[in-house]
């Protein structure tokens, strides 16, 4: 059975938070994941990062990490002093996640997000080529410390770069790392493949990591999103990683801004009623998964 896990930005407005609250609430819910951002935890004293993981394995609760790094950062940027503060950034990053035992490290890390997209695009390949030639710097890195350094497939909205999982899987061949592999996403997937199930089965074991939620964002189990498709290619490939749900319903605020959710799809629901959802969409994935 997947370890199943939920994103803590689905209680808050910003992308920060109080991880041990989270902590608490995740794993009483159930869950066998808490994924976090790992940039909170850069500017977090060491004690204050052991105590986080202390009580996460104290609850028997994993925690993955998850980001997209900011504008300034981006690994497939022209400015090669862009790029070394991206490369600078990761390997803190890795730092961070490797002393917390962490062993997922996913997102848009291998540009930036949301992107900034160049005017009168025609030819990727140049952004693509500055992108990978970061990622094979940073997988050195994530091979030593043993982290899966999971790039993310993401909606042409939101990215220029890698869409679908075709592209992804060309770029993380061409990488050539164990450690670097897909981050696959059912709400991305939705808009960009053709079938959702194909493109899961394409990918294989270079899958590492997987992120759920309905087609508007809302906790599985809420729309029609093709759960039996999904669940089956997930099967015949015999994944056996991470599946975390990525439920954002709630408008305002930096989260509601970013993910740009403009109305509230909760039906104003309180914490104790998201609570109830999420729980609710943790029973059914398993009953999916099982």
């Amino acid at each position: 059975m997947n370890k199943i896990g939920i994103y803590f930005a689905y209680w808050t407005e910003k992308w920060t938070g109080d991880y041990k609250y989270f902590v608490d609430k995740v794993a009483r819910l159930g869950f066998d994941i808490l994924e976090v951002q790992p940039d909170e935890l850069l500017s977090m004293p060491k004690a204050e990062q052991e105590n986080l993981r202390q009580m996460a394995n104290d609850r028997g609760l994993e925690l993955t990490y998850c980001i997209g790094f900011s504008h300034d950062r981006d690994l497939a940027s022209e400015s090669a002093s862009v790029r070394q503060a991206g490369l600078d950034y990761a390997y803190k990053i890795l730092d961070v996640i490797h002393f917390m035992g962490g062993k997922v490290f996913g997102g848009i890390n291998y540009s930036s997000w949301p992107a900034v997209f160049p005017s009168n695009l025609i030819d990727k390949r140049p952004y693509l080529e500055r992108s990978a030639r970061c990622v094979k710097e940073i997988s050195k890195v994530a091979e030593d410390y043993g982290i899966t350094y999971c790039l993310e497939i993401v909606n042409r909205f939101e990215h220029f770069l890698l869409n679908t999982a075709a592209e992804g899987v060309a770029f993380v061949d061409a990488i050539g790392s164990p450690n670097v592999k897909l981050l696959l996403d059912a709400f991305h997937m939705n808009i960009e493949e053709d079938n959702i199930g194909a493109a899961i089965t394409s990918v294989g074991d270079r899958l590492g990591h997987f992120h759920i939620g309905e087609t508007n964002r809302k906790p599985p189990g809420q729309g029609r999103m093709p759960w039996d498709e999904i669940a089956q290619a997930l099967k015949k490939i015999n994944y056996q990683g991470h599946v975390v749900m990525e439920p954002f319903i709630k408008p305002g605020g930096e989260v509601g801004h970013s993910i740009r959710v403009w109305r509230d799809l909760s039906v104003g629901a309180d914490e104790a009623q998201l609570d109830h959802q999420a729980k609710e969409a943790l029973t059914f994935m398993r009953n999916k998964l099982a």
